[in-house]
């Protein structure tokens, strides 16, 4: 759907008023759009949205996330930010997947946990030794990057299987982590993407989009 006929939405809007608070309904003058999925709300999606978060899992979630924001804000790394969330939801056991790239950074992250008394049991992208060409993959795949494939598949059915209570990525392959997040059963949180070209700083080409980067984005 090209962007002349997808509607309009939050990334859209240019006043954020929603995280404000409040509604202005459908005034002239309101500082919400016309196109405001806040003031549009429907509202039998909102009910059913609000009953999930009264599940006990989603509940220990949520409170635990606003409890390390508003305890830690701007003080504490990504890393950090984990191991508090981990022990507010009451996790024993961190999975942790991580890509074969950065296997060096997934020892430090397990010492890490494991030095704050948490069990730590990882996954690595080429858990199996599985071949590309036996997933489907074409031979030319195999000529830059080796023959052997990803398997994020078989890294969340082992954590599943591992029991664990958070599941840790780092640094999986844009695709793979989609496929990841898709069959596990558990809570994940990602502590950094893949970036080979940005030394793992994904958003660093954002900030330069109107300046370094504008040709090689938008030309």
């Amino acid at each position: 759907m090209s962007e002349h006929n997808c509607p309009h939405s939050c990334v859209d809007c240019g006043t954020f008023s929603c995280g404000r608070g409040g509604f202005a309904g459908t005034k002239e003058d309101s500082p919400f759009p016309p196109f405001c999925l806040t003031t549009g709300m429907d509202e039998e999606l909102m009910k059913e949205v609000m009953d999930l978060y009264q599940e006990e899992e989603n509940k220990t979630a949520m409170i635990a996330a606003a409890e390390v924001e508003h305890e830690f804000y701007c003080q504490l790394t990504r890393l950090q930010e984990t191991k508090e969330f981990a022990k507010k939801i009451g996790a024993k056991r961190i999975g942790i997947a991580f890509c074969g790239g950065v296997k060096e950074e997934a020892k430090i992250v397990t010492k890490y946990f494991r030095h704050h008394g948490f069990e730590v049991y990882g996954a690595c992208c080429k858990v199996g030794s599985v071949p590309k060409t036996e997933m489907g993959i074409p031979a030319v795949c195999s000529e830059t990057t080796g023959k052997i494939a990803c398997n994020p598949i078989m890294q969340a059915k082992i954590l599943n299987k591992a029991g664990t209570d958070l599941n840790v990525l780092m640094g999986l392959c844009v695709g793979h982590d989609s496929l990841y997040y898709k069959y596990c059963d558990g809570l994940c949180t990602t502590l950094f993407t893949k970036d080979r070209v940005l030394g793992h700083n994904a958003a660093s080409v954002i900030y330069q989009a109107n300046g370094y980067y504008k040709k090689k984005l938008f030309d």
